[in-house]
């Protein structure tokens, strides 16, 4: 049959003209669903944990300024590490009772009340106090060389002997108190550059490489005894390297500080997002 060479020219164009309008609202349609579907997934996985922050002065944010003032003496920081991941993940709840020289024992004592069943995610610091870091940094500020390295021999024995016992205790009580949480276990940093040791004042050598051993010591022992609970060991010590004592204009862990003692050897602001939120986000779901 003859056809007008108009019809016969515009009928193909037409056809192609509304299967490529067709393509494209598929594809549009498409990303829409992807996007929203990535939407709520993210929604989930932010919104759905139930955090309960726990530990000593490192967790409570002790340093880094900008304290609540219904923690008191606990001294929680709205700078802390668990609260920035808060901020950011904005979970399904948060609450933090983590308190300044917080041992094992108080964790056991006043804080596993905070967990329970429901409880998904749990992070926490802890053990320092158990083997008297504070009065051996207090030593060895205030003494001579000779009391420093007994001081930090007493602690670095109690590290060996008494610490891992009382770790696995406390591990095992978080655990039954939330079975099924997440439980994110960090360390502490080493406390000196001693690439910078010989310009910087304070301390002579000698004490500062003692005081980075017993750290690495004491982080030896905390990640065994999370490991041995099933729980993450997160080493912040990568996080604060180029960032310790000595290294000048980039520190992030308070020297000695007379006009506030309590912040000396504690992480500052810096500290705790760069050190401690970036290792705990590393391994936090």
């Amino acid at each position: 049959m003859w056809r007008h060479p108009v019809f016969a020219a515009h009928h193909p164009r037409r056809s192609a003209s509304g299967r490529r309008f067709r393509r494209g609202l598929f594809m549009l349609t498409a990303a829409a669903t992807a996007a929203v579907t990535l939407m709520a997934t993210n929604a989930s996985a932010t919104g759905a944990d139930h955090y309960v922050a726990l530990g000593d002065s490192y967790s409570s944010g002790v340093g880094a300024g900008s304290y609540t003032s219904s923690s008191g003496s606990c001294d929680r920081s709205t700078n802390a590490y668990s609260q920035l991941w808060a901020n950011s993940r904005h979970p399904a709840s948060y609450v933090s009772v983590a308190c300044s020289g917080a041992t094992t024992q108080d964790v056991l004592n006043n804080q596993l009340s905070a967990l329970s069943s429901g409880t998904t995610l749990v992070s926490i610091t802890i053990g320092g106090n158990d083997v008297g870091f504070s009065s051996v940094m207090e030593t060895c500020v205030l003494d001579s060389d000779s009391a420093c390295l007994n001081a930090i021999n007493t602690a670095t024995s109690q590290a060996k002997t008494i610490l891992p016992g009382r770790l696995a205790t406390t591990f095992a009580a978080i655990r039954r108190a939330a079975p099924s949480a997440h439980v994110v276990v960090l360390g502490y940093p080493e406390l000196y550059d001693l690439s910078h040791s010989w310009y910087c004042p304070g301390l002579s050598g000698t004490d500062r490489s003692a005081l980075n051993n017993a750290a690495d010591l004491l982080d030896t022992q905390i990640s065994a005894a999370a490991q041995n609970a099933g729980d993450t060991f997160a080493d912040v010590r990568g996080q604060f390297h180029g960032h310790e004592l000595c290294d000048f204009f980039n520190e992030w862990l308070h020297s000695v500080d007379v006009t506030d003692v309590s912040d000396s050897y504690h992480p500052t602001a810096d500290g705790q997002s760069g050190g401690y939120y970036a290792a705990f986000s590393a391994v936090a779901p």
